[in-house]
């Protein structure tokens, strides 16, 4: 059996790995030209821990995880003004959780590879998909080239993001699924050793109306930043000519001595995007599936991103692996639209709600994150807030 996998982000890194492990052939072909060294930072638990555990991807997560001890509100001139205490959220979670900063899971996914026999599964980076044919004997993907390159397989995942070329290809109407939610997201990674020493073991955010920024510490005395601002223009991905260095650099401009100093160090082509979900009536069509954003995007305020890209990939693997004949893939990808698709629907729900409070638009809800924060750390409040963080997906 043959499966051609596009885009080499943890969802379809997972699923290619899990049906090469099945005994699959597996074209794994990627339109960057390696992988993303940008991302934020994540708290993996839920059901892509639970996933991650059964297929052996753990101690692989595990060994890029990294120790955080509190997430830190900081007013105009650096000092606190509320505090969250990470390690109630996770022995709640009984030791379930790990910080995960994305580009390290996408690595730690693609060094799993090295778990199917080799020649199995092929990635292909700097590979984009041009063309998606399908009829009665399976699937067939071109690739841009001359001369023009095609790969045949019996089943086509889709998994290549938001704005993925197959969903556009395959199902249409590629804008009509993707609904903002108000809002755009950035992050890049810098070396600076003085706010690297600042930051340590801490998720360091302004507190600020209408845009917040993140900061924390990673390995090499490097600093990752992480922030979120209005989408006045209200696009879907596409905010006009400014480039993303001049819109981050105008929008969080005045936030503090650390953030003046890390726009300064902004890279020319950060990450910067839209902060929406991804909502589709079907996420399947006889021989071809979307998987992870490119169907059921959650967006980063749901939290849970990185665990359903992995558990959903794991479910499909579950699904396709033990097939025997390409007549079976059918009712295989029906079967997992319909088991998955409540999971995402719970968790995208979720990120709307978070979404109505997520950046303060004046004083008096600023002022009320404080206090909602503050009162979060009192006895039996914190087991509260942190429950409800940790199960809400994870069933």
């Amino acid at each position: 059996m043959k499966a051609v996998v596009v885009g080499a982000g943890i969802a379809g890194l997972v699923a290619a790995r899990q049906l090469g492990l099945a005994g699959w052939d597996v074209e794994l072909l990627e339109k960057s030209a390696g992988p993303r060294p940008d991302g934020y930072m994540m708290d993996f638990f839920g059901p892509g821990f639970d996933a991650a555990e059964r297929i052996g991807l753990l101690p692989r997560l595990a060994e890029v995880a990294y120790q955080v001890d509190a997430l830190e509100y900081v007013d105009l001139t650096g000092r606190p003004t509320a505090r969250l205490d990470y390690r109630q959220f996770a022995r709640l979670a009984g030791g379930k959780v790990l910080s995960l900063l994305r580009p390290d899971m996408e690595r730690a996914a693609l060094a799993a590879l090295d778990d199917v026999v080799s020649g199995r599964v092929r990635v292909r980076y700097d590979t984009p998909v041009s063309q998606v044919r399908a009829d009665g004997d399976g699937v067939r993907v071109a690739v841009h080239g001359s001369p023009q390159e095609w790969f045949a397989a019996d089943v086509l995942i889709g998994a290549d993001g938001i704005h993925s070329t197959i969903r556009s290809q395959v199902f249409g109407g590629n804008q009509d699924y993707l609904r903002p939610l108000g809002m755009r997201a950035a992050a890049y990674i810098v070396t600076e050793p003085r706010l690297h020493a600042r930051f340590r073991n801490r998720f360091v955010l302004t507190d600020s109306i209408d845009r917040i920024a993140g900061f924390y510490s990673l390995r090499g005395d490097k600093v990752a930043a992480f922030m979120v601002y209005r989408d006045t223009q209200g696009t879907k991905g596409h905010p006009g000519a400014e480039n993303a260095r001049q819109r981050l650099r105008r929008e969080f401009a005045g936030l503090g001595d650390e953030m003046d100093r890390l726009l300064e160090l902004c890279p020319e082509d950060p990450y910067d995007d839209v902060v929406g979900q991804t909502v589709m009536p079907c996420w399947q069509n006889d021989r071809i599936v979307l998987l992870g954003d490119a169907c059921g995007a959650v967006s980063l305020l749901a939290g849970q991103g990185g665990s359903l890209a992995i558990a959903g990939a794991a479910l499909l693997g579950d699904l396709l692996g033990p097939l025997a004949s390409p007549a079976e893939i059918s009712s295989a990808l029906t079967a997992f639209e319909r088991r998955w698709r409540p999971v995402v629907e719970v968790a995208q729900a979720a990120g709307r709600r978070t979404a109505s409070s997520f950046l303060p638009s004046n004083p008096a809800q600023l002022l009320l994150r404080r206090w909602i924060i503050r009162a979060s750390n009192l006895p039996g409040i914190d087991r509260i807030v942190s429950r409800r963080i940790v199960g809400r997906t994870a069933k």
